[in-house]
């Protein structure tokens, strides 16, 4: 079992890597990380002697300042290699940086002299040191205004905002779930002794996408216009597409936002709804639920879907996991309506009405019967 330490544990690319590393608890421990460690000099060298791994987050992105952004971010690495030293502590320590590091602005070079003053500590001390050079990362959760242009578009269309392009260059992109499984594969590295092994090594990590400015928020008002005005589920025909959705869909506001009513037609053969449009294809299933019984309990890391009840009363509930907030929502067969599972949200669905409970389902083209993407627990 490796010990993983996550500075920065509590923000957007941390917080994905700490629930991924939970998926799998038998190979990974999670050692706890608060950002009050860093105003507590025995707490965070207590923090560096427990970790075998110390994944390095912990930085400042913007500020109205770039001399406070630069004394932060370098101050922060200095914090962790003090506490190693001072602990003869030599843990793998894996530090993000990126692609801005060649840019003229303080906040690159803050990140280009704090991969180097890693690497003179592990050359020092005979530790591993692995520096990322990483592209735009995206993905949900993420703080707009902050960590991505593609989060503040999104929170942006999803709260009545006008987005507005300041420059249309051409990002390259990686998505968030994809970065954090390379950091896990170089997590696993730690304890390989293999001769070709680099001790210290920089890696530049692959984008995945890129994408012009101003496509990326032609995508994001479609799906706005589509999903937020329709209920339609756009085209998410490419890997891309489908993060971005997934992206674009972890800012709406659940509570506000379903169930969504559908119209209904009417004549005397009795009646029609429509309960999913799509521009690209999809699994579409049903099941019947017997009454007091509950499904699911359980979350997707990349899978969209979509529960849809036409006969019978439900309760739906979800809760975005490392939280304890649960939405409820009740849906009645007499109106049809539907609710959609974000992903890294735990979700059930129950028969609270006295006859049988049929449901209609609808998960995204990509899926892989052959490769799961369900984990279990409780709402």
């Amino acid at each position: 079992m490796i010990k993983v330490g996550i500075t920065g544990q509590s923000g957007f690319i941390g917080t994905h890597l700490f629930n991924m590393l939970g998926l799998n608890s038998a190979n990974y421990l999670r050692i706890p990380f608060e950002d009050s460690y860093f105003d507590d000099e025995e707490r965070l060298n207590s923090f560096v002697t427990e970790c075998d791994v110390i994944v390095h987050f912990a930085a400042m992105n913007r500020h109205e300042n770039p001399e406070v952004l630069y004394e932060t971010n370098i101050g922060l690495v200095d914090q962790v290699v003090r506490a190693c030293s001072e602990t003869d502590s030599n843990p793998h320590i894996i530090f993000s940086s990126t692609i801005q590091e060649e840019r003229d602005n303080l906040y690159g070079r803050s990140k280009k002299e704090g991969r180097r003053l890693f690497e003179r500590w592990a050359e020092s001390s005979n530790s591993k040191f692995t520096g990322l050079i990483i592209p735009n990362v995206f993905g949900p959760f993420g703080a707009p205004y902050y960590n991505s242009v593609v989060a503040t578009f999104c929170h942006q269309l999803t709260h009545g905002e006008q987005p507005n392009i300041e420059v249309d260059g051409e990002l390259k992109l990686i998505y968030v779930n994809d970065l954090t499984r390379k950091i896990i594969q170089i997590i696993d590295s730690t304890s390989d002794k293999s001769e070709h092994i680099l001790p210290i090594k920089s890696v530049l990590v692959e984008h995945s996408d890129i994408e012009k400015v101003s496509h990326i928020l032609d995508t994001l008002n479609s799906y706005k216009a589509m999903y937020l005005g329709k209920g339609e589920v756009p085209d998410l025909s490419s890997s891309f597409q489908l993060n971005l959705f997934n992206t674009f869909v972890s800012y709406i506001d659940h509570a506000r936002f379903f169930p969504f009513s559908t119209k209904i037609s009417s004549d005397k053969r009795g009646s029609f709804a429509e309960i999913l449009k799509l521009r690209s294809g999809g699994q579409v299933s049903f099941s019947t639920t017997r009454p007091g019984i509950t499904r699911g309990n359980h979350f997707h890391t990349r899978k969209a879907e979509r529960f849809a009840v036409i006969k019978g009363m439900a309760r739906i509930d979800i809760r975005r996991i490392g939280t304890k907030e649960v939405l409820s929502f009740l849906l009645d067969g007499d109106s049809p309506s539907f609710v959609d599972m974000p992903i890294w949200h735990t979700h059930n669905i129950k028969n609270i009405g006295k006859e049988e409970l049929y449901t209609l389902f609808w998960i995204n083209e990509h899926y892989d019967p052959n490769d799961s993407d369900t984990f279990f627990e409780e709402v």
